[in-house]
């Protein structure tokens, strides 16, 4: 059931689209180009599985794994409504 002037289904094609901008988002910080056979970081060698199964990589799995756990800004999520926002 929709609400005020939202139509049937506006809630699931509201998560649809932040499911599908979260993929993008992720997608476009996989790493891509060619990729270092030493970390940038700490300079030890990336292993050639890792080399393999990531093409692109340019850090070691500790490296990144220190990355990953940075926080990171979300945003806001401008496909929500202006009172789902103000709650």
């Amino acid at each position: 059931m929709a609400n005020g002037w939202a139509p049937d289904g506006a809630v699931q094609d509201q998560i649809e689209d932040s499911i599908k901008d979260a993929l993008s988002s992720a997608r476009a910080r996989m790493p891509s180009g060619e990729g270092l056979e030493e970390c940038e970081d700490c300079g030890e060698d990336i292993p050639v599985a890792r080399r393999e199964a990531l093409p692109g990589a340019r850090t070691c799995v500790s490296c990144q794994s220190a990355r990953d756990k940075r926080p990171s800004f979300t945003g806001i999520n401008r496909r929500g409504s202006k009172d789902s926002q103000l709650r």
